[in-house]
Order: C-alpha cells, then sequence, then structure tokens
C-alpha cells in the first residue's frame, strides 16, 4: 500500500466516522429543487431537467480527479443505453474557468455538465466536507492546486454521490460514499431508470 492509500483511508475513515453524507437526500425522498449554470453559462433548474424524462445526477469532484475522469468514461460508453431507456445524464462539479465543458467535450460529450459553485448546492445537501490539512497539503505537494480549480479556499469538496431523480422530483436510486474511489455502476444506475416505468 502507497504512503497516498494510508492517508486516502485515514481520511476516508475519519469522514465515515462523522458520517459525512448520512443525511443527503435519500432514496424515496423528494429532492430539492435547484437552479445551477450549466457549462455554457445557461441557468437550469432540476425541474426542467426531469420535465423530459428521469435524470441521473452525480456529484463529482473534476476532471483533475483519475476516479471521476473513469466514472465518466463509464457513462460516456453508457449514456446511449441510459437514453434508449429516456433518461438524462447530468454531472455536477464546482470547477470554474471553463474546466466544466472541456470535462464535458472531452470525455463524455453527451452529458449536460453545472457548475456548483464554491459547492453551494453540495453543502445545502450535506454532500461536502472541509478537507484537513493534511490532505490539502498531500494535494499542493502532488500540484493540484484545489484553490484554482475551484476557485475559492480550496479547503472544501463534495462527496461524491449518484441519484436517479423521476418527473415527480423522487429520488429512485441514491448512491452516495465518502470514499470518493468508489462510484456507482451505470448498469444499476440504468436499471433504476429502466424500473421507474414498470
Amino acid at each position: 500500500m502507497s504512503e497516498w492509500d494510508d492517508i486516502s483511508n485515514r481520511f476516508i475513515a475519519e469522514l465515515r466516522g462523522r458520517q459525512v453524507g448520512a443525511t443527503a437526500p435519500q432514496l424515496g425522498e423528494i429532492f430539492p429543487d435547484f437552479t445551477l449554470p450549466d457549462s455554457h453559462g445557461a441557468h437550469v433548474t432540476l425541474s426542467q431537467l426531469i420535465g423530459t424524462g428521469p435524470v441521473v445526477i452525480s456529484f463529482m469532484r473534476g476532471q483533475w480527479c483519475p476516479y471521476c475522469k473513469a466514472e465518466l468514461q463509464g457513462w460516456h460508453d453508457a449514456i446511449p443505453r441510459l437514453e434508449a431507456k429516456g433518461g438524462r445524464f447530468v454531472g455536477i462539479s464546482a470547477e470554474v474557468g471553463g474546466r466544466a465543458e472541456d470535462f464535458r467535450c472531452h470525455i463524455a460529450p453527451n452529458a449536460t455538465m453545472l457548475c456548483d459553485v464554491d459547492h453551494g448546492l453540495a453543502l445545502s445537501l450535506a454532500l461536502a466536507f472541509p478537507v484537513s490539512a493534511e490532505f490539502h497539503r498531500r494535494y499542493v505537494e502532488a500540484g493540484i492546486d484545489l484553490a484554482g480549480i475551484f476557485g475559492n479556499s480550496g479547503r472544501i469538496l463534495p462527496v461524491t454521490a449518484t441519484y436517479v431523480i423521476d418527473h415527480n422530483a423522487i429520488v429512485r436510486y441514491a448512491f452516495v460514499d465518502p470514499d470518493f474511489r468508489i462510484r456507482a455502476d451505470p448498469a444499476e444506475v440504468i436499471a433504476a431508470v429502466e424500473a421507474i416505468d414498470r
């Protein structure tokens, strides 16, 4: 196990101990409406998104994160199956400076990317947490400038989470895990979308 893995494991254990993400929206609950700018600068509401069918919402750290890149690559391959079931993929990231659009174009061109400036939505949903001083220092040493990426202090990160929201804004699938290395399986998510019409 590398030193980075050891640090990550300790920090994730701390997040689990604090029950980070435990009070985020749950299966069967109404997902709160929100308004966020998309990667082109147009404001989009959840009400608009679900008006055309079920929506898969994924809270991501950004393209600087290799696990997010892998997740979106998986969705790049799965989006045609999702769309065939009437679903739509929406990624949410707090990256600024055109990074969200770059993320969308290079990895999942059929996705919609929304910009959660300063992690405002994630914080309101209990899907964000302060980064420990040690973890932040390690990112800096690795050349990852979270302050520049997010346009703020860089001391807040989102919990990576995936939801399926139906046309009534009801959560039909919820995957929330403070371990940023673990992501929802697109096949399970698409199955949840398919089950909405059953």
